[in-house]
């Protein structure tokens, strides 16, 4: 398993690589507002573990395994940013948010808030009846 920090660079190279076409060490850096130096390290680490293939000054891709991981933490992260959302967190907060909790969930509690949104999306009355309850506390 990855640890939060492979998790980040797994998730921003994913993103890059979907958005771009390619990941380069300096764009890797640049996103994670870490030095390029970091990211070598972090992305030969990540060839050792299989999940990307590195050749310096040639590039990397995400190999299979590295590719699911990279989508499926995608998928959490937007995941969390819709739920906060839905339940009322400010935007400006959200990503911050997002950030804060986002390595300290098990996959099954975002299976479970996932079926949470599922649920607000299906009963749009539930978040109308949510903000009612925050207007409320706010006055």
């Amino acid at each position: 398993m990855p640890t939060p920090s492979m998790e980040d660079y797994i998730e921003q190279i994913y993103l890059l690589i979907d958005n771009k076409g390619y990941a380069r060490v300096s764009d890797i850096a640049e996103a994670l507002s870490v030095h390029p130096s970091s990211v070598t390290k972090m992305v030969q680490k990540l060839d050792k573990d299989e999940y990307l293939v590195y050749e310096k000054y040639r590039g990397l891709v995400l190999t299979k395994k590295g590719t699911k991981i990279g989508k499926r933490l995608v998928f959490r992260h937007d995941l969390l940013e819709q739920f906060l959302l839905l339940i009322g967190v400010k935007d400006e907060n959200i990503y911050n948010d997002v950030e804060g909790i986002e390595h300290h969930l098990s996959w099954n509690s975002i299976d479970r808030i996932g079926d949470v949104v599922q649920l607000l999306e299906n009963r749009p009355e539930l978040v109308d009846e949510l903000k009612s309850l925050q207007e409320k506390e706010d006055s």
